[in-house]
C-alpha cells in the first residue's frame, strides 16, 4: 500500500473476482464504494451503509462481510469476490440457477447479497439444516419475497451441490 502525499489517496493492490486489481482511493472509501465506483463492479449494493440489510455482501479472504463496514484500504493484498465473480464452469451456479426456478427473488436489489451469502455458507456447509440457513442469512434482508422461497432455493442448491438433485 503507498499512499501519495500530494493528494492523500492510497493506492491499494488486491485480488477482486480472480484478476490482480490495483486502484486509487481515500483512506475513509468504504470497499463497497471503491467496488462500484472505482471499479464499476455495481452487482454489490448499497442498502444501508451500516452493515443491517447485507446488500453489499462480498466474500473477503473467504469471509462473508459488508463491504460498507470494511475500509478499503484493509484489503491491500486480499482476496474479493463479489456476486459477479461467482460464476459455474457452464454459466449459473447451483445458487443462482435455483433462485430463479424457486422464484427467489423479486425486485432484484437484494439478491446479490443472497447470492454471495449462499455461496459462502455452502462452502463452510454443503449440507444445512433450514435453521441453519435461516441463521446464516439473517443478516440479509428481503422486503419482497418473504424468505420461505429464498430458503428453498438454497436448500435445493445444497442438494443438486451433493448430487442428490
Amino acid at each position: 500500500m503507498a499512499i501519495s502525499l500530494m493528494s492523500g489517496k492510497v493506492t491499494v493492490s488486491a485480488t477482486v473476482n480472480g484478476e490482480p486489481t490495483e486502484w486509487l482511493c481515500e483512506p475513509r472509501e468504504t470497499l463497497l464504494e471503491v467496488l462500484r465506483d472505482r471499479l464499476g463492479l455495481t452487482g454489490t449494493k448499497e442498502g444501508c451503509s451500516n452493515g443491517n440489510c447485507g446488500a453489499c455482501s462480498v466474500l473477503l479472504d473467504g469471509r462473508l462481510v459488508n463491504s460498507c463496514l470494511v475500509l478499503a484500504v484493509e484489503t491491500e493484498g486480499a482476496e474479493i469476490t463479489t456476486v459477479e465473480g461467482i460464476r459455474g464452469e457452464k454459466g449459473l451456479t447451483p445458487v443462482q440457477r435455483s433462485f430463479l426456478e424457486e422464484a427467489a427473488l423479486q425486485c432484484g436489489f437484494c439478491t446479490p447479497g443472497f447470492i454471495v451469502a449462499a455461496t459462502a455458507l455452502l462452502q463452510a456447509n454443503p449440507s444445512p439444516t433450514e435453521e441453519q440457513i435461516r441463521w446464516w442469512l439473517a443478516g440479509n434482508l428481503c422486503r419482497c419475497t418473504g424468505y420461505d422461497k429464498i430458503v428453498r432455493a438454497v436448500q435445493k442448491a445444497a442438494a443438486e451441490m451433493r448430487g442428490e438433485a
